[in-house]
C-alpha cells in the first residue's frame, strides 16, 4: 500500500511540476503519465473525471487527480495525488511570494510569462482537439460541440446549466453523447 501511495504523491508530483495554465493544459501530460504510462485509467475516464471535475466545486486538476487516486487506491489514494499535485505549485508559490514583486517588474520575467501564457494556449487546444476527436460521434454530438461552444462563448451560459442540459439531450434521444 506503501508503494503505490507513494507512485501515486510523486507521479502527480511531477505532473504538478509541469503544468501551467490549469487543468487543461494538464491532459497531455496525464494521458502520457496515468493512461499510457502507468495504465491506471483509460482515455474514456480521464474525460469523465474532467467533465465531473468541471462541473464540480474546486480546480478541475485537482478534481481529476483525486478522482484517479481514489480509484488506484481509495480514499488514501485522492488524498495523495491531490497532495502530490498541489506540493510542487505550493513550494513555488511560497518562493515567488518572496519575490514576487520585484520579479514581475522585471522585462526578462515578463517576457517569459508571455512565452508561457502561448505554450499554455496550444497545450490547451491540443487537449481540446484531441478531446472532440474522442467525442464528436454523429450530427447530434456535432450539433450539441456547436450550440455549447455557442452558449459559452457568446451567452456566457454556465457550465451547471449546460451539462444537465446537455445530460438530459442525450437521455431523449437515447444515445451516450459522451463516449
Amino acid at each position: 500500500m506503501f508503494r503505490i501511495l507513494l507512485t501515486l504523491f510523486v507521479t502527480f508530483m511531477k505532473i504538478g511540476v509541469c503544468t501551467f495554465g490549469g487543468g487543461y493544459s494538464m491532459m497531455p501530460i496525464l494521458q502520457r503519465e496515468v493512461v499510457r504510462g502507468k495504465g491506471w485509467v483509460s482515455d474514456e475516464e480521464i474525460m469523465d473525471y474532467y467533465v465531473v471535475g468541471q462541473c464540480t466545486p474546486g480546480v478541475i486538476a485537482v478534481n481529476v487527480a483525486t478522482f484517479i487516486g481514489q480509484k488506484v487506491s481509495g480514499v488514501f489514494g485522492g488524498i495523495v495525488a491531490t497532495l502530490g499535485l498541489i506540493f510542487p505549485s505550493y513550494v513555488i508559490i511560497c518562493l515567488i511570494s518572496a519575490f514576487l514583486q520585484k520579479l514581475a517588474e522585471l522585462d526578462f520575467v515578463q517576457h517569459a510569462f508571455s512565452g508561457i501564457r502561448i505554450a499554455v494556449c496550444a497545450l490547451v487546444i491540443n487537449t481540446v482537439v484531441g478531446m472532440i476527436k474522442k467525442s464528436v460521434k454523429d450530427a447530434l454530438t456535432f450539433a450539441i460541440l456547436v450550440c455549447t461552444f455557442a452558449a459559452v462563448a457568446f451567452f456566457e451560459v454556465s457550465p451547471v446549466i449546460i451539462v444537465p442540459s446537455v445530460a438530459v439531450i442525450g437521455l431523449f434521444f437515447g444515445r451516450e453523447v459522451s463516449q
